[in-house]
């Protein structure tokens, strides 16, 4: 604590590059009053960014998984902090008395400074211990995944979550690996596992793979799915819902979730399309520029979608 807003961390270089910065601010920048749940804290980029530029009537609830993100926050007397995963947003809001909210930002996926801390495991390019876990409250580590899972269930996380076409390969050979202690040894065994005419282009070739352990691990997809819902039911009437997801699995439910608040899509249990509930801020996904792209590589998956509560 105690690091004032758009500065670096203690450690002098940035604890996290914002996504489509601007793109955020300006869908919240109508905002005039109220708690807007910034609900993927992180290094606290966006959420600096509209303590300083939205009205003062405005404030901030920052969520994290990760005590470290939470630790490392400065102090406003416009923000509130919370350790916690955005999965259980409707507790957090009950917890914080809260009623309804203005807005909710949730930027999805693994942090900046997560990836590039070897000790954290989240990283195939950093040696380290196979942990993956975004938080204390994940119930399995990637070591027990990678190392206890049956071949079917790690060929089912790897091909479900990693979207992985040599997923039966790849888990077949890190049964016959076991036991495997460390990133490098985990992403040495996936590589010798693709085909060689394979791992030749399209990225390294472990990447699928530690995706979908860490996906599986921090049971991504389920929290999203809950925080989207408890996030868009808390909306007040003009409050508005702000996803950016990095890949096609996080995207096809901020999607699919948007689409039925906007009428134009059935739910899970009726054949029909319910009221209308939202009405989308955006024709489609907004993609970074080539700018930013630039200055920041890891932007160029990102996808920003964003709603309206109208009801």
């Amino acid at each position: 604590m105690g690091q004032e807003p758009g500065k670096k961390p203690v450690s002098g270089r940035p604890f996290h590059v914002p996504v489509m910065l601007e793109e955020v601010v300006s869908l919240f920048s109508p905002i005039k009053d109220g708690v807007i749940v910034d609900a993927t804290l992180g290094g606290g980029g966006h959420t600096a960014a509209l303590l300083a530029r939205l009205d003062d009537s405005v404030s901030i609830l920052g969520i994290d998984r990760d005590p470290a993100a939470v630790d490392r926050m400065f102090e406003h007397g416009r923000l509130r902090l919370v350790v916690g995963n955005f999965g259980q947003l409707d507790r957090i809001l009950a917890s914080q008395g809260l009623d309804e909210i203005a807005g909710v930002l949730l930027d999805l996926g693994v942090s900046s400074h997560q990836l590039d801390e070897g000790r954290r495991g989240f990283s195939y390019r950093h040696e380290g211990p196979l942990d993956m876990r975004m938080g204390p409250d994940a119930a399995r580590t990637a070591h027990e995944i990678v190392n206890q899972a049956s071949p079917a269930e790690l060929g089912r996380i790897i091909r479900s979550l990693g979207e992985e076409r040599f997923a039966r390969r790849i888990a077949g050979a890190i049964v016959a690996h076991r036991p495997i202690e460390t990133t490098a040894r985990l992403a040495e065994v996936v590589r010798r596992a693709i085909p060689a005419a394979t791992r030749r282009s399209g990225g390294h070739p472990a990447r699928r793979t530690f995706q979908a352990v860490r996906m599986a691990v921090n049971e991504e997809l389920g929290a999203l799915s809950a925080g989207l819902d408890s996030g868009i039911e808390a909306l007040r009437p003009g409050g508005r819902c702000v996803a950016i997801a990095y890949h096609s699995l996080e995207d096809r439910i901020v999607k699919r979730r948007f689409r039925r608040g906007e009428g134009r899509e059935p739910g899970p249990v009726l054949p029909v399309a319910p009221p209308v509930e939202l009405t989308a801020l955006a024709r489609r996904a907004v993609k970074p520029g080539e700018a930013e792209v630039l200055r920041n590589p890891r932007a160029r998956s990102a996808r920003l979608r964003a709603v309206e509560k109208v009801a």
